[in-house]
């Protein structure tokens, strides 16, 4: 078979392996390739091997019609230097797919093909549009809580699994849904002030303005490598990381880069993704915060419920010692929307200073009890005020500025986007209610959580009096289409309801 010169095309096709060829080149045209079929690269010398899509370019000032084109993170992968000599062919279908066009039916598959599905999908043989169609159909026909099991298991296995040699490893991880609810970055350094073992690994943002990870990473690096990991674990008893880059489950990171264009977030793909990463990251113990509010993502306490069951079967079966609790999720937590200005609320309570959000405050010293009593030395009831003591003493603040240099902190002082506008009340009353969905649409309409310093920071909240003109937010964006965007979403729908007095009275005490 004839071969082409490998050539690097610096283009990130994010997390997809992508391979590109002149439309006039001879093997383009004798093979029968395809516009978005997957085709195999190999060394000519019988070598590295990939699996990529096809795309096809026109243009020589691009590519030669002698040279096969591959994306940053296919060319990482093949690890081979430009100009050497490559075959390509057409790649077989992975087994799996049969079990994916099962489901699709609405058919229950087993542990060995979820084990298939999993391994197919990090082994990157699968495209973004056959990920897409394993994913909708398991949002679409739903996964039985066997399933939900096997999937958890499948995406543990294809990633490392920290050890800690510990009988207590602790871990928090809300479920989402609720804006600025930025607790675990309180939660580590009380707990680990205290003394147990809180390895803290999160995913990017999927459908939020913000994830733990996207925040965090504000502050510090949070792109850890195991090693490195494990080294500031074991010196700090924590850390605030991102999974992807400790090779956690690596397959979750892939599944939430094509959910998130979808706005995807089934329950049961969601409990197999966050107790993969927990059990992965070597944890024992897990808290699981579920708010609860009519436009969070769960909507009302029987679906909690239901929830809940689910990941405390899925836990009981794969040896993890699992409390879930249900909250309140019927308006964001905290003032701030977006990374930076969830790290400015984040820093403010840890500092104990009086401009601090009390809200915020409050539920992560609640959450922090819960996990503090995971330790069979404190009884029961008696987590919060230990927790309440290490925060007011500056035990979690001392905590917090040894994990951010050990993590390695980020110079210079991020900042809120320059571009800002205040979004007024239109009338006057009281605050009745905060819409979670569309505070979260309006900060990620603004920038969040690709620019740090984009999204919303809240003036008012439910119960509070407002006269009309008054400040509800203040809308940052770093970029003009961005801030625009973000302003004509806010002028069509603020996200606030004003009423009179007794309506917010009633909203707060339901």
């Amino acid at each position: 078979m004839e071969t082409l010169k490998l050539r690097k095309i610096s283009i990130d096709t994010y997390r997809e392996n992508v391979a590109y060829l002149h439309r006039d080149c001879p093997v383009y045209r004798s093979e029968g390739f395809q516009a978005l079929s997957k085709i195999e690269i190999h060394e000519a010398a019988d070598g590295s091997t990939v699996i990529a899509v096809l795309n096809v370019v026109d243009d020589e000032a691009i590519l030669a019609p002698h040279e096969l084109g591959l994306s940053e993170q296919a060319f990482t992968q093949l690890n081979l230097p430009d100009g050497t000599d490559v075959r390509v062919e057409h790649a077989r279908p992975p087994d799996s797919l049969k079990a994916v066009h099962r489901k699709i039916a609405g058919e229950r598959l087993m542990l060995d093909e979820y084990r298939g599905i999993i391994r197919d999908i990090t082994g990157n043989r699968y495209s973004r549009i056959e990920i897409a169609a394993f994913l909708v159909s398991c949002s679409e026909t739903g996964l039985e809580r066997d399933e939900v099991l096997y999937l958890t298991r499948a995406m543990v296995e294809t990633g490392k699994r920290l050890d800690w040699s510990e009988p207590l490893v602790v871990d928090k991880h809300c479920i989402g849904g609720v804006p600025g609810n930025r607790t675990s970055m309180l939660i580590v350094p009380i707990v680990a002030a205290h003394g147990m073992l809180i390895p803290k690994t999160s995913s990017r943002a999927i459908t939020s303005p913000a994830g733990t990870a996207d925040t965090m990473g504000v502050l510090a690096n949070v792109e850890l490598l195991p090693d490195h990991l494990h080294r500031i674990v074991r010196r700090e008893r924590a850390c605030l990381a991102w999974g992807g880059k400790a090779r956690l489950a690596p397959v979750d990171d892939v599944l939430i880069s094509v959910e998130r264009p979808l706005s995807l977030d089934s329950p049961g793909q969601m409990v197999a993704s966050i107790l993969a990463k927990k059990l992965a990251a070597g944890s024992t113990h897990l808290l699981i915060d579920i708010p609860v509010g009519p436009t969070a993502k769960v909507r009302s306490r029987s679906a909690a419920l239901r929830l809940r069951k689910l990941f405390e079967y899925t836990g009981d079966h794969t040896g993890l010692q699992l409390e879930v609790i249900i909250t309140d999720g019927r308006q964001p937590i905290g003032r701030g929307i977006g990374p930076v200005l969830e790290a400015r609320d984040v820093m403010l309570i840890l500092n104990n200073h009086p401009d601090a959000p009390a809200d915020l405050r409050e539920k992560a010293l609640q959450l922090s009890g819960r996990i503090l009593e995971f330790d069979p030395d404190v009884r029961g009831g008696q987590g919060y005020v230990i927790a309440r003591d290490i925060l007011y003493s500056g035990r979690a603040l001392a905590k917090m500025e040894a994990i951010i240099q050990a993590q390695g902190d980020k110079p210079g002082t991020a900042a809120p986007g320059y571009l800002r506008k205040p979004v007024l009340a239109g009338s006057s009353g009281n605050i009745t209610h905060i819409d979670n969905l569309q505070m979260a649409h309006i900060a990620r309409l603004a920038g969040a959580p690709l620019d740090p310093g984009a999204g919303v920071d809240l003036h008012r909240k439910i119960g509070e009096p407002v006269s009309q003109g008054d400040p509800l937010y203040t809308i940052h964006a770093e970029f003009e289409a961005d801030f625009r965007f973000s302003c004509e979403a806010a002028a069509r729908d603020s996200g606030y309801r004003i009423g009179l007095q007794s309506e917010a009275e009633n909203k707060k005490s339901g």
